[in-house]
């Protein structure tokens, strides 16, 4: 008897085995959606990349990437709603917090705009594009946001040379896993975020001669 029920209980768990594998769940339809939606949005499709995300209520990458298609087909009202509903689930998303600053700043809310700019600087000081946009916003004030401007900016230029570090890094991890293509890659990414006056750029220059040469 216990042998039978469990030969029973056995095919039990293998039709459900089936039925899971043969057919996707509301997960992997939602990745789907989304992955069709930034193909769409790669190619400047932005109304039929929103249109295909229409119903998204949870997923936050799914809901930013509504709201950047949204604001870029013009449809601001929308999009201020759907980029909301994801920093409603997260009130940190970076990518979220940049579009609404642009919405606002796109609607004539500069001081809201402003803020939200200033939020994502409190979450990460030297994220670049936060520093570029808080310094076109000042610049538009006028010479009494010239000082302003200028401060962002040179935090935004800390920030570059920061960025380039680390592809520096991981130039040098990938030349000594034997990616020599893509070690200056990385470097001639490395050299586009460097000022021209930068003393990191000649240790740059000099790594990417080394594996130029050894290359060859």
């Amino acid at each position: 008897m216990v042998k039978k029920t469990g030969r029973v209980l056995s095919g039990v768990f293998i039709c459900l085995w089936m039925v899971s594998c043969a057919s996707p769940g509301n997960g992997d339809e939602e990745l789907v959606l989304y992955a069709r939606s930034r193909e769409l949005y790669g190619e400047g499709r932005f109304q039929e990349a929103a249109g295909i995300l229409k119903d998204e209520k949870k997923f936050i990458p799914a809901l930013v990437l509504r709201g950047k298609a949204e604001y870029l087909s013009g449809d601001l009202a929308s999009a201020e709603k759907s980029l909301n509903a994801a920093l409603a689930l997260n009130s940190h998303d970076t990518e979220a917090l940049l579009f609404l600053a642009r919405l606002y700043r796109e609607k004539g809310n500069k001081e809201e705009a402003g803020i939200v700019a200033e939020k994502i600087l409190g979450n990460n000081p030297l994220d670049i594009r936060a520093l570029r946009f808080a310094a076109s916003l000042a610049r538009e004030k006028g010479v009494s946001g010239e000082a302003a401007s200028a401060a962002f900016l040179d935090r935004a230029v800390e920030a570059s040379a920061e960025s380039a570090l680390v592809f520096l890094d991981r130039a040098r991890l990938r030349w000594a896993g034997g990616n020599s293509s893509g070690a200056l890659e990385d470097i001639g990414c490395a050299k586009a975020l460097l000022p021209k006056d930068s003393p990191v750029l000649k240790s740059v220059e000099k790594l990417e001669s080394i594996i130029r040469e050894v290359s060859s």
